[in-house]
């Protein structure tokens, strides 16, 4: 963890994603993939895009630059579209908040593969939780 970074949650640490960018309205979050994490056809299952879609957004809102002082929010909604399959062997989550105000936020996404291909893009509307 560095200043920017926070402890990862449950859910990061069981599917192995990383938080490898967190600034000020971007975030970027990245999964190396692996057997676990594939459907039935044997593509990464499209939850995994919603997943990370959802946490890079959530993240985009939330920088404070202080690492004592953390910002948290809701997901009120989350759209995703499924445009393409993975090649590589990661995916790899950018989102940036695009608007909002004091309450709520708003967020939009792509996940690509490591080659470069688009695989999933979202946007979210959050909520701004009280009190951290």
């Amino acid at each position: 963890m560095t200043d920017r970074h926070e402890p990862p949650s449950g859910l990061q640490t069981h599917l192995g994603y990383d938080l490898t960018a967190w600034e000020h309205d971007f975030a970027r979050v990245e999964l190396p993939l692996g057997p676990h994490l594939m459907n039935r056809q044997g593509l990464p299952h499209g939850g995994l895009h919603a997943t990370l879609l959802d946490t890079a957004m959530g993240f985009a809102g939330c920088y404070t630059g202080d690492p004592d002082r953390r910002q948290m929010a809701l997901t009120l909604s989350l759209t995703v579209n499924f445009l393409g399959q993975a090649q590589g062997g990661r995916l790899i989550a950018e989102a940036r908040r695009t608007g909002g105000g004091k309450s709520t936020y708003f967020a939009e996404g792509t996940v690509r593969d490591e080659t470069g291909a688009t695989i999933a893009t979202g946007t979210g509307v959050f909520r701004y939780r009280r009190g951290g």
